[in-house]
């Protein structure tokens, strides 16, 4: 039986998600559900395009702001917090919205991710710091050693993945390609989902003038006060990064800006491949 509906509205960074999901808040007076990975941890909401306080104060969000730096989120509990919220929110008003751009976090709330074994404080505390001091090279070495066949196919520059694959096999003791089903669970609830498209010249003018007044609103200022705090993986995410470089001096103000703005670029056109190959455009 249905029981209501989740408008979920995505897309590339700075392609107007936000402004259209509190559009349809305020004429439908419904709240919003963030689907951002970043914008679940508290200081850093330049970085993050947090919701302005008055956008707050006009429209209830969810999962924001609700985390300190240090602390572990995932997929899995987004979908979890997520669907909780969500069928609260079809009890009461018969719809609500999920709005955001972290990809995984779109997949999990419509498809579900596969159901993996809970992972111990101790032992994601032991991996993490055992490759922060070996790097990427050494943490590549031991996903090839223990899952070949996942090895392969996963994205090599993406050192959370990876690392979240071998603390998962160290937590379960077989490998992680054996864990990962890929089967799409069923919802109770109807999905209108609602992929914002922008032609590429367009998409990236919007994401250089959002870094111009991201930097205009005091993006320095929030870096210089998480920098002691930069190996956190919350703090690994376009902007930080570059702003970190540019104060270990690895490169200039100017660099570091335009590198914020190519990286996102980048960014961008990754969600944009994410979605069609997952046959969502539109």
């Amino acid at each position: 039986m249905n029981k209501g509906r989740v408008i979920v509205i995505t897309g590339p960074t700075a392609s107007g998600k936000s402004a259209l999901a509190l559009e349809l808040a305020a004429q439908r007076g419904l709240e919003i559900i963030s689907a951002d990975s970043r914008q679940v941890f508290t200081g850093i909401p330049i970085v993050t395009a947090m919701p302005t306080p008055e956008e707050l104060a006009s429209v209830k969000h969810h999962l924001i702001d609700m985390l300190p730096l240090d602390a572990y989120y995932s997929a899995s509990r987004f979908e979890e917090d997520a669907l909780r919220i969500a069928r609260e929110q079809l009890e009461e008003k018969g719809e609500v919205i999920v709005c955001g751009g972290s990809m995984m976090y779109i997949d999990a709330f419509c498809n579900g991710i596969d159901d993996l074994p809970t992972v111990s404080d101790a032992i994601r505390t032991a991996t993490y710091r055992e490759f922060e001091e070996a790097g990427l090279e050494a943490a590549l070495v031991t996903l090839r050693e223990i899952d070949p066949e996942y090895y392969e196919i996963v994205d090599k520059k993406n050192f959370k993945r990876v690392i979240h694959a071998i603390e998962i096999m160290r937590a379960s003791g077989v490998t992680y390609t054996s864990l990962r089903r890929g089967e799409k669970k069923k919802r109770d609830f109807e999905i209108d989902f609602r992929y914002i498209d922008l032609p590429r010249d367009v998409l990236f003018d919007r994401i250089n003038r959002r870094v111009d007044k991201m930097v205009e609103a005091g993006l320095e200022e929030e870096a210089a006060r998480v920098y002691p705090l930069r190996g956190l993986n919350s703090l690994n995410t376009v902007g930080l990064k570059e702003m970190f470089a540019w104060m270990d001096g690895e490169m200039d103000r100017t660099t570091a800006i335009e590198r914020i703005k190519k990286n996102t670029r980048v960014y961008a056109k990754k969600q944009e491949t994410w979605h069609k190959r997952r046959g969502r455009r539109g």
